[in-house]
């Protein structure tokens, strides 16, 4: 009974990190290729969002219209699924395996499936809340249309406010429960679909509480620079991977508030 319990897993896992595999590529292919597009169109001297293979177009000049809002919502959800996914897939893994060894005379497939499900709903949620974000610094004039970028002194603000919150409590707690996937699942475990779900929902909150500014830092880089998008991804993987995370976290709150203070100097000289 062990053997075959153990071969299921075997089995079970292998099929789930090809599926996260498969999800994540999927979600950088249509990253890279929009910022390709985006940064074509900005260097043919229109705007960045101005993509002539583009279903939907966003030009910078006029008010956002349904479609143009649609287009940002997909394109900040597909991003926080390529950024993210591969971060949260230890925690994916662990809880695939705790619920199989559960339920052992059954296949927990619903129950994996919800808690991606859940995890994923906070991050749509957060990429919501960016569109808003997004359209505000547009209609307020902050936003550029060639770099998709905001000016020095809303981009200053931006990263010290991402600099300081590395040194809170909230982002040691969130940091705390996403580098621990055994700590959380057995402190947090529901039985059931539902159950999964919200134990996602739940993890997708605290990973939430761990990286949202990182993620407002797109607006300083440009909210589709490849480089930017990269390097936010494999911080939050390393920050949640490595030992020393929390040391590294505070490191890159120091840079920030750094960075935010050289922008805010550049703006007072003469």
């Amino acid at each position: 009974m062990t053997h075959l319990v153990e071969s299921a897993l075997r089995r079970e896992r292998g099929i789930l990190i090809a599926g996260l595999v498969i999800i994540s590529l999927l979600a950088w292919i249509y990253v890279i290729n929009l910022s390709f597009r985006m940064t074509g169109a900005a260097t043919e001297g229109g705007s960045a969002m101005e993509m002539p293979a583009a279903p939907m177009t966003m030009p910078n000049t006029q008010a956002w219209q349904g479609e143009d809002v649609i287009f940002t919502l997909v394109m900040w959800a597909v991003m926080m699924v390529a950024m993210m996914i591969p971060s949260a897939a230890p925690m994916i893994l662990t809880f695939a395996a705790l619920n199989r060894q559960r339920r052992a005379q059954e296949t927990p497939v619903a129950g994996t499936a919800a808690f991606l499900l859940g995890y994923l709903i906070v991050w749509i949620t957060f990429s919501a809340a960016a569109t808003f974000i997004q359209w505000g610094f547009h209609f307020a004039g902050l936003l550029s249309p060639r770099s998709m970028s905001v000016t020095p002194l809303a981009g200053g603000i931006l990263l010290m406010l991402a600099g300081a919150y590395q040194f809170t409590p909230l982002k040691n707690v969130c940091l705390s429960n996403c580098r621990t996937p055994v700590r959380f699942l057995l402190t947090e475990w529901r039985d059931g679909t539902r159950g999964a779900l919200v134990m996602g929902l739940r993890h997708g909150l605290y990973c939430l509480g761990c990286c949202w500014p990182l993620m407002l830092l797109l607006f300083v880089a440009g909210v589709m620079n490849l480089l930017w998008v990269a390097l936010i991804a494999g911080y939050v993987l390393i920050e949640k991977a490595i030992p020393a995370g929390q040391l590294v976290s505070r490191v890159i709150g120091l840079l920030s508030i750094g960075w935010g203070a050289w922008l805010f100097i550049q703006m007072l000289a003469p």
